[in-house]
């Protein structure tokens, strides 16, 4: 059985709203091949990567960058995951209150240096709330794991 992780950084019930949708997307496919686990930055750790086929990763924007839960992650499993999971199909999600571009660009340096391969361009949820943030949210976890499921990834 493949796995697909959802790690995102819930603050508030707007990011709630967003991770619980990528979560329910990734539940329309029904296969029965694909488990899913799905946890804020702070409870993930190394294993949760190490054991990944495909993961989603969502942040709010923060003074222009990732927030500090996700940073965190990253900081306690960067080491102990390089070289491991080269390949690693992975997406992200940013609620911005701005533009994201300086959230985007952290992450991406660090996908980049883990060699973890973006199968789509980053989603970004800007400016003010907007439930159709939800729905965009909702297909990113479908999309995502349809493609684990299916062997695209």
């Amino acid at each position: 059985m493949k796995k697909l992780t959802i790690i995102g950084h819930v603050p508030s019930s707007n990011t709630l709203k967003l991770r619980e949708a990528v979560l329910d997307g990734a539940k329309n496919i029904k296969s029965g091949k694909v488990h899913l686990n799905c946890k804020t930055p702070f409870e993930a750790d190394a294993t949760d990567t190490l054991s990944a086929d495909a993961i989603i990763l969502g942040t709010t924007e923060n003074l222009g960058y990732m927030s500090g839960a996700l940073k965190d992650f990253f900081d306690r499993t960067y080491n102990e995951t390089l070289e491991k999971k080269e390949g690693l199909p992975c997406a992200i999600y940013i609620r911005a209150g701005m533009d994201g571009t300086g959230t985007r660009r952290a992450i991406e340096s660090i996908l980049s240096g883990q060699k973890w391969r973006l199968v789509q361009p980053p989603l970004i949820f800007r400016g003010e709330w907007n439930d159709d943030f939800v729905k965009q949210a909702h297909e990113l976890g479908e999309a995502m794991c349809a493609g684990l499921d299916a062997g695209i990834f």
